[in-house]
């Protein structure tokens, strides 16, 4: 708030399980940030992330990020004309939720764009102030055709502005103090699993639901869905229930 505040450009990355609360974090950011009249974008790397951000979209639908390769890095395809550039050189703050999940080219290339949208080629994201946010207990970069060796080397940690970013942690699990045991339990097997210290890992026998095609994980995760395509809250309530 303070960058915000001064008009100052920054880098950082909140580290953060699920659980912990990061949703929060960053949707009180982005509407204290707004309530003060300033424009903040919210983006992520999935769908479901999308939809629990206040005004969130996908990275790539909020700025039309093309196809790229892999190893590639390129500017995305936004006129300098457009509402688009506009909104962007307008903008005061950007936050990209599971970012982890996330080819580093992709954001070096959304550098890129920024710097040539607002003119300003000496600050990263051309100066608009940069919060991403994500757990590396979660899905690295999908590298086609790729191994963990590629997984790795296109991961943030080893993009270049990585040692420029201000880190954070929030280490509290409110799913650890679940006063329902069951969900404690999940909460704690979950993260001995993503930290690789439970050796060969067995199920419960009532863990999640059997399914066999791809039409009944839609009837099981999303019933009477049809009534409710057009409803943001079905989706958000869907999306905490299945994170």
């Amino acid at each position: 708030m303070e960058c915000v505040n001064n008009r100052r450009s920054g880098v950082f990355f909140l580290n953060a399980p699920g659980g912990t609360g990061k949703s929060f974090v960053l949707n009180l950011l982005l509407d204290t940030v707004r309530a003060n009249s300033e424009i903040a974008l919210a983006v992520a790397s999935s769908g479901i992330a999308a939809t629990v951000l206040h005004g969130g979209r996908t990275a790539h639908n909020m700025f039309k990020i093309p196809i790229m390769e892999h190893n590639e890095v390129k500017s995305y395809s936004i006129k300098l004309n457009s509402e688009l550039a506009r909104l962007i050189k307008m903008t005061s703050l950007i936050v990209w939720d599971e970012v982890v999940m996330t080819n580093k080219n992709t954001i070096i290339a959304l550098d890129c764009t920024a710097k040539d949208i607002t003119g300003n080629k000496h600050c990263f994201m051309g100066g608009i102030l940069f919060v991403c946010a994500g757990d590396f207990r979660q899905i690295l970069p999908v590298i086609r055709g790729g191994g963990m060796n590629e997984e790795l080397k296109y991961n943030i940690k080893n993009a270049f502005f990585w040692e420029d970013l201000c880190k954070f942690k929030l280490v509290q699990n409110v799913r650890l103090k679940a006063e329902d045991k069951e969900n404690r339990t999940f909460a704690e097997n979950l993260l001995l699993v993503s930290m690789g210290e439970t050796g060969r890992f067995r199920f419960p026998k009532k863990f999640g639901i059997l399914v066999r095609t791809r039409d009944d994980v839609i009837e099981k995760l999303y019933e009477e869905l049809e009534p409710n395509a057009n409803s943001y809250l079905y989706f958000k309530k869907k999306s905490h229930n299945m994170s």
